[in-house]
């Protein structure tokens, strides 16, 4: 899925979550997603916790993926 497909599922308002990626018509931000998950939690339990769908959660992980792939890393 091309990154800017992703704006279908994924938004970002400075009014909603102080402006970090969410969910679209949802408050759950992606961070919070790709974070649970992580962390050891299961898909399945984001999905029942935050009342998403499967479809939802990936999206989720795929935006933080694109985002990853375009930063600069830098080296100490």
């Amino acid at each position: 899925m091309k990154f800017e497909d992703l704006f279908k599922f994924i938004t970002v308002d400075p009014k909603v979550r102080f402006g970090k990626p969410v969910i679209k018509g949802t408050r759950v931000p992606v961070d919070l997603i790709v974070g649970k998950i992580a962390g050891g939690m299961t898909i399945d339990k984001v999905m029942e916790e935050y009342d998403l769908t499967k479809g939802q959660v990936f999206v989720a992980l795929q935006y933080a993926a694109k985002i990853v792939s375009q930063e600069e890393l830098v080296f100490a």
